[in-house]
């Protein structure tokens, strides 16, 4: 079948292009969006393209011919998050340019909010659980982007003034990975008051103030 025939099958599915207050989405933005709130709700692995192109309002057909693959679609919704992350950091960062500390401060707040309001945790790290084969592409790009992070945050904590910036930047992502498990667990009460708290005493710890 032809691209413009699985197009047509795609509009037909969906209702057409157009809805009401502007033109549709595009079915791989559809895609992509349905993917990767299925894969936080239920996890990558008990997820089928089937369900998810039904969710989409489309067709397997279709998801195949943006994505070659499950594994393609994976990181490709793994992309959008930490793309979502980085916008966060850039607002926290024009925001507080002149004071690193307001900034590193305002991140862990931010995170804290994550914690209370998501009981599912990081979905790059809930992927690096599931996802345990080293040549898998999306745990090649979870270790980049993690990997990536702390060098950032190891920054920021070094321009706020920590005497150990590395140091801190682990402790306070330990820390987070800490409140969101015990978010998702029950196992304790207010995991992200206590992860606030805990984050900005080590903050002013390592500050020397």
């Amino acid at each position: 079948m032809s691209e413009d025939s699985a197009a047509v099958l795609d509009r037909s599915a969906t209702g057409g292009e157009a809805c009401a207050g502007g033109a549709r989405s595009k079915p791989r933005d559809r895609i992509v969006a349905a993917a990767r709130d299925m894969f936080h709700a239920q996890g990558f692995r008990g997820v089928g393209v089937e369900a998810i192109a039904e969710a989409a309002g489309t067709n397997k057909m279709t998801l195949y011919r943006h994505f070659g693959s499950k594994d393609e679609l994976i990181v490709e919704c793994l992309r959008s998050v930490f793309a979502e992350g980085e916008a966060l950091w850039a607002a926290l960062e024009e925001r507080h340019h002149a004071d690193p500390r307001a900034h590193l401060v305002a991140w862990v707040r931010e995170k804290a909010e994550y914690v209370l309001t998501d009981c599912r945790g990081c979905t790059l790290a809930n992927a690096a659980v599931e996802i345990t084969e080293a040549d898998h592409p999306a745990r090649r790009y979870i270790e980049e982007r993690k990997a990536a992070y702390r060098v950032r945050l190891t920054a920021l904590c070094a321009a706020a003034g920590a005497a150990q910036a590395e140091l801190l930047a682990d402790a306070l992502s330990l820390l987070l990975e800490g409140a969101r498990v015990s978010r998702q667990s029950g196992g304790m009460d207010d995991p992200h008051t206590k992860f606030m708290r805990t984050a900005e005493a080590m903050i002013g710890a390592f500050a020397g103030r």
